[in-house]
């Protein structure tokens, strides 16, 4: 038996999901399908949340735009009629749950971490609902449960959860194994599981990865498969670097050290679940789905290039905090992180210095962050400077910290193109070097990086 995710990127409209069904109704008897939302409809969750605080005569339109959507998607999948009422029952129903929340929060005049995740959490439920229906009007065998129905249950925290495997191992074998027994497809909703107390509470943006590792692990399966619109991991981004290459085979912490600078293939947390099981993970293109993909193991073998991608992400800034011995003061670092802590700002990397402390956020965070540091009192440093017109670049690679002369390699190739490297941090993560340049120099630098350890160097 796999566990194979479905990510929103393949699910677009009505063609591509179609494509899908029929992927799933050749290969997926007896498998557990984890389901991302629609493309887009977990934004469009999320900016209604904003929308209805504001307004409350907007709720109706925003109501009226997802089962537009879905309904429109619904009537391009399901033939038969029957399936296409019972389909439009659930969606109703879910559509009525959450015009309530709307009306709720627009009346309490705040988006609580409970009622966001709530919220969010409905785009999944929409899409097992329609994948079920869809594939019963074509005469397969096909049902959905909810995390709430077979007790997926999470730590409580509201947007950045945590399964309870041993708890949900127990629940899962329990309501899923007599299904999958019969030969049924199921389908989960990925993103988000059930506190003890009862909450929804979500594994975070990008977290169906996250839940079909957990069913994954807790259902004993062979593989988890995930499926993209891409054939998987690559040496760089090829719109960056068109020569660039797939990665075959790497490891989690490869896996995971790309999803969490630039590449978007993978929930850098996927890897978590899988840890002590050592189970496989292949990511399959759904345009291609015999192609040879990727495959994340425990640990990849090491080939004679021990760099496997060259990553970068944009989304990226330095919150730069100058004081005089600002390395040997106790405590400041612990205030700066609070502060940005209370404002639910993630804190990507920290370098310091005897004299400053340089924080690495997202981009849409920097303004924030500031604010947020700038009211402490009394104030435990004499300037903060934002810098926001920087990328971050990286190399990726087992074995990277242990063999000699690739860091030197990996300079001397951005030096030859006359790039300035802004900030190193090489030794936290044993598979990976980072740095930042200047946003107008990224494309070389990525370029150069990959010329020197894949090909003939050169600058672009």
């Amino acid at each position: 038996m796999k566990v194979i995710k479905i990510g929103g990127g393949s699910l677009k409209d009505g063609e591509s999901i179609e494509h899908i069904l029929n992927l799933i109704a050749s290969r997926g008897q007896g498998n557990i399908f984890v389901i991302s939302a629609l493309n887009g409809v977990t934004d469009a969750l999320i900016d209604g949340m904003y929308a209805a605080l504001d307004n409350e005569n907007s709720i109706a339109r925003i109501v009226n735009d997802l089962k537009s959507k879905h309904t429109r998607v619904a009537r391009h999948l399901i033939s038969c009629s029957d399936g296409f009422e019972e389909f439009r029952r659930d969606l109703d129903r879910s559509l009525s749950e959450l015009d309530r929340l709307y009306y709720g929060l627009n009346f309490t005049r705040e988006i609580t971490p409970r009622m966001r995740d709530m919220i969010s959490s409905y785009g999944e439920r929409f899409a097992v609902e329609l994948f079920a229906s869809a594939l019963r009007c074509r005469g397969t065998s096909a049902t959905y449960r909810m995390p709430e129905e077979i007790g997926l249950y999470t730590d409580g925290k509201f947007g950045d959860a945590t399964a309870n495997l041993r708890k949900t191992t127990n629940n899962l074998q329990l309501h899923l194994t007599p299904l999958l027994k019969e030969g049924t497809i199921l389908f989960l909703p990925g993103f988000f599981g059930i506190s003890e107390a009862g909450d929804i509470t979500t594994f975070g943006r990008g977290g169906s990865d996250y839940s079909a590792a957990v069913v994954a692990v807790a259902m004993q399966a062979e593989t988890l498969e995930i499926w993209k619109d891409v054939d998987g991991f690559m040496s760089a981004d090829p719109k960056f670097v068109p020569e660039a290459q797939l990665i075959p085979v790497l490891s989690y912490e490869e896996a995971a050290e790309l999803s969490y600078f630039g590449a978007k293939i993978l929930h850098p947390r996927t890897v978590e679940p899988l840890r002590k099981s050592k189970l496989t993970i292949n990511i399959k293109n759904t345009v291609n789905p015999d192609g040879p993909g990727s495959l994340i193991t425990a640990r990849s073998p090491r080939p004679k290039k021990v760099i496997k991608s060259v990553t970068h992400d944009t989304d990226i800034g330095i919150l730069k905090i100058h004081a005089s011995a600002v390395g040997a003061r106790p405590g400041i670092l612990a205030q700066v992180a609070g502060q940005l802590t209370e404002r639910g700002i993630n804190i990507k990397s920290v370098v310091t210095s005897q004299t400053c402390i340089s924080l690495l956020l997202a981009r849409r965070d920097l303004e924030t962050g500031r604010e947020a540091i700038k009211s402490l009192r009394p104030r435990p440093f004499r300037r903060l400077e934002k810098v926001d017109d920087v990328a971050l670049v990286g190399i990726v690679g087992e074995g990277l910290a242990k063999r000699e002369g690739i860091a030197a390699r990996c300079f001397a190739a951005v030096a030859g193109c006359k790039v300035n490297v802004e900030m190193i941090s090489f030794g936290p993560s044993r598979v990976a070097l980072y740095f930042l340049v200047r946003t107008r120099d990224l494309h070389s630098a990525v370029n150069a990086i990959h010329s020197t350890f894949f090909s003939v160097p050169r600058c672009h």
